[in-house]
Formats: structure tokens, C-alpha cells, sequence
């Protein structure tokens, strides 16, 4: 039974799959793998992903050790603009347990933060973007407002996909073209949506809390189009009532 309490337990448990890490190619040097796209979220039990506006009042100490462990087994962390200004998003720490780790595995200190947004409506202020451990990138469509275009090229790294519209299946593939293959996103529901919809999103770990909320909070995800869609359940694990499920997308979609 997986140890909730030891890193060590929670990393072996959320592992990436063995093909996403990187292999020699024909001229000796390393290769990505396919890209694995996660999702972490939390949700009450009716549903809610908000409690109060945000999503820290449905978490617990455990639901906590494992969005670090998640992060620090990812390359990247995909983010939807409203969530880095709602949830107030910073840079993603160097986890000194994880340092060896990471660095067998290719990967720099701490993962990469990709912020998902059409019209780049950020404050490029913030230490997410001025000070970050590693550089932030900023992904975008090529409609994107020419002024803050260009301050945001001034200050992270600029990923367009799509024209009127960030296009996720384009983006995820970008980020995979540099090495970014671990992928992991946090949300929002609207991002998480886009994903589902987009047939890239490859797993879902949900924290479940034993909590009713009712009120008009957000579900986990939404979007323009409802879908079907089924989903394996890879594992469950439990913890002072709070339940951890990953579902993994099935080969088999519902009809």
C-alpha cells in the first residue's frame, strides 16, 4: 500500500509512464519520449472545484504533498491565465529532495511554468515572470494583442499556437518539440475543459474532499462542447476522508 507520508511512496505512485522519458536516437544523443499530459485537481464532494473563490479551501495536507510531488515529477506546468491571477501563481520551487532525481532524469531544478492566455492579460511584474527559478513561458495565438505581444517576448519565452485561439493539442505538441514531454496541468476548469475536449489530456488526478459545498462553484472542468468520454481508474488511494483517484483516458470511449 502506497505510504501517503514518505515522498518517496507518493513518487513511485504518480510516476510518469517508462515511454515518456528520454532515450538515445540514432546519433547517440537523447530523445524525448511521447508526451503525457496530467491533470491535478480538487473537488468537494457534490462537485465544487471553489471553495470561497479558490481552490485552497478543498485541499489537505496529503492533497498538498502530492501537488508537490506531481510538480516536481513534471517538466512543465500548464496554467490557465485566470487561475495565475486568481490563485496568485508563483514560481515553482527547487525541491532539494527531488535535485538528484531530476537531474538523472534530464531535467532542470524545478519544472517550467507555461501560462495559457489569448489576450495576455497578465501582470509581467510578478515574480512568475520577473523572477523565476526557471523561465516562464507564456503561450499564446498569433490574434494576441500586438502591445502586450511584444512586452510579454520581453519577458518569458513566447509559444504561439493557434490564430484566434490558443489551440491546445498545438501547444501541448510545442512544448513536447522542446524536450517539455512531462506535462502537467493545474487548471482551471476552463483549461482542464479545453484539454478534454481536445483529446490530449492522457490523466486525471482528482482529490476528492469530504466536504458539501453546493453554492454556483465551478465544476472541475467545462467548456463549449460536453463530452463522453471514458476513463480508467489506475489507482485509489485514502486519507482522513479524503480520497485520491488517478483515472488514466481508456482505450474504449463510452458510446
Amino acid at each position: 500500500m502506497t505510504d501517503l507520508t514518505t515522498l518517496e511512496g507518493l513518487a513511485e505512485a504518480y510516476a510518469y509512464p517508462p515511454d515518456t522519458a528520454a532515450a538515445p536516437g540514432p546519433d547517440g544523443h537523447p530523445r524525448p519520449g511521447r508526451s503525457w499530459l496530467r491533470g491535478n485537481m480538487v473537488a468537494s464532494a457534490d462537485g465544487a472545484a471553489r471553495l470561497g473563490g479558490l481552490s485552497e479551501g478543498l485541499s489537505s495536507a496529503a492533497d498538498k504533498r502530492i501537488f508537490g510531488v506531481l510538480r516536481a515529477l513534471a517538466d512543465v506546468v500548464l496554467v490557465g491565465a485566470q487561475t495565475v491571477r486568481s490563485e496568485g501563481y508563483r514560481p515553482a520551487l527547487a525541491r532539494a529532495e527531488f535535485a538528484a532525481e531530476r537531474a538523472a532524469r534530464g531535467q532542470g531544478p524545478a519544472p517550467v511554468i507555461a501560462v495559457f492566455t489569448a489576450r495576455i492579460d497578465l501582470d509581467l511584474s510578478l515574480p512568475l515572470f520577473a523572477a523565476p527559478r526557471v523561465p516562464t513561458i507564456i503561450v499564446t495565438c498569433a490574434n494576441a494583442p500586438a502591445e502586450a505581444l511584444a512586452a510579454a517576448r520581453g519577458t518569458a519565452e513566447v509559444i504561439i499556437a493557434g490564430e484566434q485561439r490558443v489551440d491546445p493539442a498545438a501547444a501541448v505538441a510545442a512544448l513536447a518539440e522542446r524536450g517539455l514531454v512531462r506535462q502537467l496541468t493545474e487548471g482551471g476548469p476552463t483549461l482542464l475543459g479545453q484539454f478534454a475536449e481536445a483529446g490530449v489530456l492522457d490523466e486525471l488526478c482528482l482529490t476528492l474532499a469530504p466536504l458539501m459545498v453546493a453554492g454556483d462553484s465551478p465544476r472541475i472542468a467545462h467548456g463549449s462542447t460536453a463530452l463522453t468520454e471514458r476513463l480508467d481508474l489506475a489507482a485509489l488511494l485514502e486519507e482522513k476522508g479524503f480520497l485520491f483517484a488517478r483515472y488514466t483516458r481508456s482505450v474504449t470511449n463510452a458510446a
